[in-house]
């Protein structure tokens, strides 16, 4: 892919959380270090990119689409700007909110933008709180399946949760949708027309954008981080 810029950063704030943004091209946004102190980071893209999740083949994008791989799990998610909430959340080994079990681990979170949701006029949300749910469709699409802790909005799925742990800490990667177009990432994914066509039907009613103002949702979600 070639060299990306690093995306830029500023913090924002410092409580028991530091919360900092950061924004830039799409690809350059996946590199984080591992802090001290509980931190979140409300992040911009001002790309667009297919971002796969951390075992899916590079094969699995249309020649020429830009893409980058997270090192997270799921399926791959479409990142273009103004069409989703991106939060990153990092908590240390030894804190409070750390749980061993990886599903329990997103508990917490979950519960945390289901309150910012309800607090932003989104009524309704829940965090799932059951195993995972696969479809035909969630090993490549990550909003065509259910997590722990993810979040619904009338049985569609509005927030994704993914996670990475290292012996530092765990890094939860999150995204709220704004719109949900499933043919938009179908188009830059390598599939044929037939399948792309499925892919629509089959996608349509899995998820759904949120009607909410991104400052005042990611203003919510600061507030409920335990």
């Amino acid at each position: 892919m070639g060299a990306v810029p690093a995306g830029r950063s500023r913090a924002v704030g410092l409580t028991r959380w530091t919360i900092q943004r950061r924004w830039g091209p799409a690809p350059g946004l996946f590199e984080y270090p591992a802090p001290a102190v509980p931190t979140a980071w409300v992040v911009e893209a001002t790309t667009a990119a297919v971002v796969l999740g951390s075992t899916q083949p590079a094969d699995a994008v249309a020649p020429g689409e830009p893409w980058v791989r997270r090192r997270s799990g799921g399926g791959a998610v479409l990142v273009e700007p103004g069409e989703l909430v991106w939060v990153d959340v990092f908590v240390p080994a030894g804190d409070p909110l750390w749980e061993a079990d990886v599903g329990r681990a997103f508990a917490w979170l979950g519960q945390a933008w289901a309150g910012a949701l309800a607090d932003a006029g989104v009524a309704g949300a829940e965090a799932h709180a059951g195993p995972l749910v696969v479809t035909p469709w969630s090993p490549l699409v990550c909003f065509a399946g259910l997590g722990p802790g993810e979040v619904t909005l009338d049985g569609a799925k509005v927030v994704g949760l993914c996670q990475r742990r290292t012996r530092a800490g765990a890094l939860f990667q999150c995204a709220a949708l704004l719109d949900w177009q499933p043919a938009r990432l179908l188009e830059r994914l390598a599939l044929s027309d037939e399948q792309r066509m499925a892919g629509a039907g089959a996608l349509a009613g899995v998820a759904r954008g949120l009607p909410v103002d991104p400052p005042a949702l990611v203003e919510a979600l600061v507030a409920h981080l335990p």
